[in-house]
C-alpha cells in the first residue's frame, strides 16, 4: 500500500480487509485474519497501516432509530437565500446540533442541503420543521420526502 497524493494504493488483501470490516466493525483480529488468509500479526499491521493512512475513518455503533422511538425518517432538502459566510456557518452549527438530525450534508447546486431526521411521527416531524428549520433566517425553501423503504445503507 503506497500513498500518492492523498491517494491510497490497495492491493487485494488490503481490499479483502476492507470487505470484512465493512460489515463487522467488531470482527477479531484473529478471526479477520482467518477470513483474509493471513496469521493475525500481518493482518493487525495492515489494519494499523489502513487506520494511519484514512483509509479507516473509524468504527462505531449503528444505533437503529426505531429502537429509540424515532421510527419515521425524513429527508429534507433545504435551499437557502444567503451568501455571507457567517449565516451559512450559523445555519450548518445550528442544524448539526439538532437531536432528530441523523446526516447532514451541503450539495452542490440545487438544493443547497440534504438533512436526514429520524422523528417519532408526522406530528413530531411538522413540530421539527416548523420550531427548528423553518425559522432560521437562512432558509428559503424546503421539501420533505418521506423513505418508504430502506434498500441499502
Amino acid at each position: 500500500m503506497t500513498r500518492m497524493s492523498n491517494i491510497v494504493r490497495l492491493d487485494p488483501i488490503d481490499r479483502e480487509i476492507l470487505f470484512h470490516l465493512a460489515r463487522d466493525g467488531r470482527l477479531s483480529n484473529v478471526e479477520l485474519a482467518g477470513r483474509v488468509g493471513l496469521t493475525p500479526p500481518p493482518c493487525l499491521r495492515r489494519v494499523k497501516r489502513l487506520e494511519d493512512a484514512g483509509v479507516i475513518a473509524g468504527y462505531r455503533a449503528q444505533i437503529s432509530p426505531a429502537a429509540l422511538g424515532r421510527p419515521m425518517e425524513v429527508v429534507i432538502s433545504v435551499e437557502i437565500a444567503v451568501n455571507d459566510l457567517q449565516t451559512v456557518e450559523d445555519f450548518e452549527s445550528r442544524v448539526a446540533a439538532l437531536e432528530e438530525v441523523v446526516e447532514f450534508r451541503r450539495m452542490f447546486g440545487r438544493p443547497d442541503y440534504y438533512i436526514r431526521v429520524a422523528v417519532a411521527d408526522p406530528i413530531a416531524y411538522e413540530e421539527f420543521l416548523s420550531r427548528q428549520i423553518l425559522p432560521l433566517p437562512a432558509v428559503s425553501r424546503v421539501d420533505s420526502h418521506l423513505t418508504m423503504k430502506h434498500i441499502k445503507e
